[in-house]
């Protein structure tokens, strides 16, 4: 009894913080939950980023889901990821029964049912609001990765860019990109960008343009155009809630470099446009980036030097980040060492390199008085978790297996009607649906090809008009105007001689 009542003690020190708070649940001790060990996560310390973690089946899409909930009821937006599109459930209060109430009953907090105001985005356009973004937003280093160029091809296209910036040649779509890389390989361009950006190697043009092709034909091209997404948009209040904005992605997740990629673009647009608002009591936006595994498999020391820097500069914007994963070994350590706030579901050690895993995400937790964390990790069941989070002084908190609250919306995807109905009644799907011909790159360039076209065929056409051929009457009206000529000089010959011969009193000749 001491012991729980010494556990009970470090938890509620640990997790009881000054100013508003996510309420996760509670501790667990020896199987036991204990209601009045509660775990909360202070709002004010989410922009210091997090990690929800776990093998397949453990719950962390559920652990989104109901710290999505409590974000939006304390007035803070949403943005999250929808790999499979279960989460639209989120528009509709849930449904009780006995699980749910059992588990409300341990906690002390009984199960009750809520809606929060959702949007509904697609990068395709067929599941929600169109996302579009302007491939100069983009940049070099996210398009290098989406089309797979290694750092040679990447650097060929950081000096498209520059070269566009620089001439005022706005980059908006692929069409945009293939025309300017088209026309710095011609023998007129070639020589133009060689002389103040360096020489482009054929080859390497005809790689870059040949995988801009393969994916335009995946279907993905026009996830680049105009009206570009307005990152206002994400921090929308509805009825005094903050909007949960969720990108469905299920009819793309076989192209997860694509997606992947998108998402750190917004991340990128957020540090890049929001200013600096140091620390707030609250977070502006959250960010829930699933599946984090796939934007760093593979990645170039470019394009993670780039997720460092906005990990590291972007919560002085007032924007949190959550990486989901499967287990902490899937971010790099430079990352993984800025995410302050750990929410950790059941590792399995089926294999040596799971039991690896395990060994190593262990490492990466204080050392606890009440658990061996590399059991515990394996014996958490559904919808428990370890949790570690900083403390409202920025202190990281005392490790703490827990009964995580369940969700009070539905859980699981909205039914097709309502689903369609709720994307055709929203402001946001209509602002987006029709894409905008914006003049960029590619019409400048086909105007400038075109008036080189008509000045180059000015002095043909005038070649052409003085050989036009005669007409019979020109002929003969031509041929007077000479005879005449010839008759008018002779008669003019002779009558200068006459008026000469009479001045020196001679008379003229015959």
């Amino acid at each position: 009894m001491a012991k729980q009542e010494q556990f009970i003690s470090k938890i509620i020190s640990s997790y009881q913080p000054k100013g508003d708070f996510i309420y996760l649940g509670a501790g667990l001790l020896n199987g036991e939950i204990i209601a009045a060990a509660e775990v909360n996560l202070a709002l004010k310390m989410m922009n210091r980023h997090g990690l929800i973690a776990g093998a397949t089946g453990t719950g962390k899409t559920r652990t989104l889901q109901l710290v999505a909930e409590q974000l939006s009821e304390a007035a803070v937006p949403v943005f999250m990821l929808d790999v499979k599109g279960d989460l639209s459930g989120l528009y509709e209060a849930g449904e009780t029964n006995p699980a749910l109430e059992e588990r409300g009953e341990a906690l002390g907090r009984p199960f009750k049912p809520a809606d929060f105001p959702t949007e509904l985005y697609s990068l395709t356009g067929k599941l929600g609001a169109s996302m579009r973004v302007r491939l100069a937003d983009f940049g070099a280093i996210l398009l290098g990765r989406i089309l797979d160029l290694n750092d040679t091809q990447t650097g060929v296209l950081s000096v498209l860019f520059k070269y566009a910036e620089d001439q005022s040649l706005a980059i908006i779509t692929f069409e945009d990109l293939k025309k300017l890389l088209n026309h710095l390989t011609s023998e007129e361009g070639a020589q133009e960008i060689k002389d103040n950006y360096g020489k482009i190697n054929t080859a390497t043009s005809t790689t870059i343009l040949r995988k801009i092709v393969a994916l335009e034909q995946q279907g993905v091209g026009h996830i680049f155009g105009d009206p570009a997404f307005d990152i206002q948009d994400l921090f929308r209040m509805q009825e005094g809630k903050g909007v949960i904005s969720l990108l469905n992605i299920s009819d793309i997740q076989n192209q997860p470099l694509v997606f992947s990629a998108f998402l750190l673009s917004l991340l990128v647009q957020l540090f890049e446009q929001l200013p600096e608002v140091g620390d707030l009591e609250k977070p502006k936006l959250i960010f829930f980036f699933d599946e984090a595994h796939l934007l760093f498999n593979g990645a170039s020391k470019a394009f993670l030097g780039r997720i460092e820097q906005v990990v590291r500069l972007i919560r002085s914007k007032g924007v949190g980040i959550f990486f989901c994963t499967q287990a902490a070994t899937d971010i790099p350590d430079t990352v993984l060492g800025q995410l302050g706030n750990r929410i950790q579901h059941a590792l399995r050690a089926f294999t040596p390199n799971d039991a690896e895993a395990l060994r190593k995400t262990a490492r990466t937790y204080p050392k606890s008085d009440f658990y061996t964390i590399e059991q515990v990790l394996t014996n958490l069941g559904t919808g428990q978790a370890l949790v570690t989070v900083l403390n409202d002084k920025g202190v990281p908190t005392e490790v703490v297996a827990t009964h995580l609250i369940p969700p009070r919306a539905n859980m699981g995807p909205l039914d097709q009607a309502t689903y369609d109905r709720l994307v055709q009644q929203s402001t946001i799907f209509a602002k987006y649906k029709e894409p905008i011909n914006t003049s960029g790159a590619a019409a400048i360039l086909a105007g400038k090809s075109k008036e080189e076209k008509i000045v180059e065929e000015v002095p043909k056409s005038t070649k052409k008009t003085s050989s036009t051929r005669q007409t019979p009457m020109e002929a003969m009206a031509k041929s007077a105007s000479r005879t005449l000529g010839r008759e008018g000089v002779k008669f003019l010959s002779k009558l200068g001689t006459a008026i000469i011969a009479s001045l020196v009193g001679k008379k003229p000749k015959k």
